[in-house]
Parts: structure tokens; C-alpha cells; sequence
């Protein structure tokens, strides 16, 4: 007696889509079965199956928020000239995957004809992630995609060059809340002001209960304000993150002079070598100015070019500072050190096990 057929695989609500129908034919065959990889140039990751096959991939940059004109080129792209197959990476490159060396050039000289640079791969500066910014977030105090697009206009050549020491992950947050996450340079805004509260506008706009809950720091508590129920903030406690802004409009904490851009380093992820760390602030009070930002492309740049020049092989910026000294490297850059520069705070944090290592 025959077997049953299969049943298609049925929908579910959690968890992510089944990931091998998306696949190139070469990954499938010779999924968890690869040896080794290398890149035969900037932009070019080559893949070598155990089976003696291989399969190349070719990054290029694209912006985050895009529109269809753009996502309709790149499909045609692909099925021009990469066999239909493409993906999307964290960082906002787009890599296109193809079995055949021929189609590699090709493909690279119509990406850079039609205005996609390649590279991003190996010891150079990636894609900046970023947040939202204006076009989407409800708290932004700048725009994130905005500054991503002016930097990477800067470092276009170090994004299509490996001459890096490592690589190099820079991420822009366009509130204080810092959804950018950890890099190791990072550029986020920092509003100094406390909001300013329309008092009139509360009892309307606000439920005030999800403010206060808002609060990371408690700072917020209902009042009376001139016989109307509103809010109030005990600046004392504020922290001036913003986090009150989004439920309650009236409580404005963005400000054209007071709400500035401050550049962070030293911020990784990875569990490669050792454990993850935070990324500690270098240089702020930059001034929020659009639509170029040129004092945040002045300071990373020169972080970037003294980075370069005397780190090791290998060593990240974080591994670099902590080798050379915080004084050696606020000496380098020439970047004014302040006391707000001393983390003099002591919490859980400290306590927590934040790495995958093993500890005895």
C-alpha cells in the first residue's frame, strides 16, 4: 500500500518562516556541510563546500528605508544577473549569491554602474546600523537614517577598501533609549534639558498613568496645574532619555539647542574573543545639524584615521583603547576629556553575567 502524500507544511503563528525555500540551490545541497571560505576581493566572499562546491556572495550598501523604484532595481539586478537569489542583512547590504565565478564581475561592475558601492566585507568600515529615525519612530531626536546617509558619503572609501586593522561597526540611535545597540563607534543623540510641559494639553492628550509607568526612573508624578490634572517632573532624578514623549506629545524634550549628538566607542557584541562590552562616551555635545552633520563626520573620522594608523591587526577599537590607555587615546585624538567622561556609576550590571563564556 502506498504511502500517504506529505502534508504541506502548515502555517503557524509564532517562529519564523520555513528559511529553505528562499535558499540558493548550492546552500540546500550543501547546507551545514561547508569548509571554508575566503574573499577574493572587497565585497566578495567565496564559500567552499566540502562537496568541492562553491558559491560566491556579493555585498553591496543600500539604504535602510527604500523605496520601490530602488527594491524593483535590485530585483532586476538579481535576475539578471545572480541567478534571482538575493538577501538582506542586518546592517542593510544587500548580498546577491551566485554559483558561477563568470557572473561575479559582471554583477559587481552593474551594481557600481548603477550607484551600489561593494565592499563591507573583511577589516573595513560595514553598513551603520540605525534606528528609525524621523520617518518611522515616535521619539526621534534626530534622524538617524539621515546621519547614516551623510557618514557613509564620508567613508564611502573605507566602506569599499579593507585597509582597516579590523572591522569596523558603527551604529547611529536617534534617541537617548539607544535601539542602535552597542558598536564600536556609536552616535546618539542626548537631550540635556528636562521636558517642557504644556500643561494645558495634558488632561487632553495624555493618559497620565502610562507616563509615569513610562519613567525608567520614577522621575515622573500626576499634579495639579492651575486647577487642570497634569504632570509633573522632579529634575532631580530626570535623566532627559525622552521616554515620556512618546505617550505624551506635550511633554516635548527635543530642543534646537539643548538636545545634542555624542559619540561613543568600544561597544561589541561578540563572544569571539572575549566578553561583550559597552560602549563608553568620547566626545559630545555635537550640534544636531542637518542635513550633512559635519561635526560628527569631523570626529569620526578622525577616531577612524588614528584607529588605522596604530592599532594592531586585528584588534578591534574597543581592544585598542584598552590596550593603548584612555589618556593615550583621548591624547591622540585631541578630544577634550571632561569630568562626565568618568563612569563613577555602580550597579547590577556589574554582578551580571553578560558573557556565553564559561566561568569557574
Amino acid at each position: 500500500m502506498a504511502e500517504p502524500a506529505a502534508k504541506p507544511r502548515t502555517p503557524i503563528e509564532s517562529g519564523v518562516p520555513d528559511p529553505f525555500q528562499y535558499m540558493h540551490p548550492t546552500t540546500i545541497r550543501n547546507f551545514g556541510q561547508w569548509k571554508y571560505h575566503e574573499r577574493p576581493q572587497p565585497g566578495v566572499l567565496k564559500h567552499v563546500a566540502e562537496s568541492g562546491e562553491a558559491l560566491y556572495t556579493v555585498r553591496a550598501g543600500t539604504q535602510r528605508q527604500m523605496d520601490l523604484a530602488t527594491v524593483r532595481k535590485l530585483c532586476d539586478i538579481a535576475d539578471e544577473f545572480a541567478e534571482g537569489h538575493f538577501r538582506f542583512t542586518i546592517r542593510s547590504n544587500i548580498e546577491y549569491l551566485v554559483a558561477d565565478e563568470a557572473k561575479v564581475q559582471p554583477l559587481i561592475d552593474k551594481l557600481r554602474a548603477e550607484g551600489f558601492p561593494v565592499g563591507g566585507t573583511g577589516p573595513s568600515v560595514t553598513m551603520i546600523s540605525h534606528t528609525q529615525g524621523w520617518l518611522h519612530c515616535d521619539i526621534p531626536g534626530t534622524d538617524a537614517s539621515g546621519v547614516v546617509k551623510a557618514l557613509m558619503d564620508e567613508l564611502h572609501d573605507e566602506f569599499v577598501r579593507e585597509d582597516m586593522p579590523n572591522r569596523v561597526h558603527i551604529t547611529t540611535s536617534c534617541c537617548q533609549i539607544n535601539c542602535g545597540g552597542q558598536g564600536d563607534i556609536a552616535i546618539n543623540i542626548q537631550h540635556t534639558k528636562p521636558p517642557k510641559i504644556n500643561h494645558d494639553l495634558v488632561a487632553n492628550v495624555c493618559e497620565r498613568p502610562s507616563v509615569v509607568a513610562r519613567c525608567p526612573v520614577a522621575a515622573i508624578r500626576p499634579a495639579l496645574v492651575n486647577g487642570k490634572p497634569s504632570l509633573e517632573v522632579d529634575e532631580q532624578k530626570c535623566i532627559c532619555c525622552g521616554a515620556c514623549y512618546p505617550p505624551c506629545p506635550p511633554m516635548e524634550i527635543n530642543d534646537p539647542e539643548h538636545s545634542k549628538l555624542a559619540i561613543w566607542i568600544g561597544g561589541n557584541h561578540s563572544n569571539a574573543r572575549g566578553a561583550p562590552t559597552f560602549h563608553k562616551l568620547v566626545c559630545s555635545g555635537l550640534p544636531n545639524n542637518p542635513p550633512r552633520w559635519p561635526e560628527v563626520a569631523e570626529v569620526v573620522k578622525k577616531i577612524l584615521h588614528i584607529y588605522r594608523e596604530d592599532a594592531r591587526d586585528y584588534e578591534r577599537v574597543g581592544e585598542w583603547v584598552e590596550r593603548i590607555g584612555w589618556p593615550r587615546f583621548f591624547e591622540l585624538t585631541n578630544l577634550p576629556f571632561t569630568k562626565f567622561h568618568i563612569e563613577n556609576w555602580r550597579g547590577s550590571r556589574q554582578t551580571l553575567n553578560a558573557s556565553a563564556h564559561v566561568r569557574f
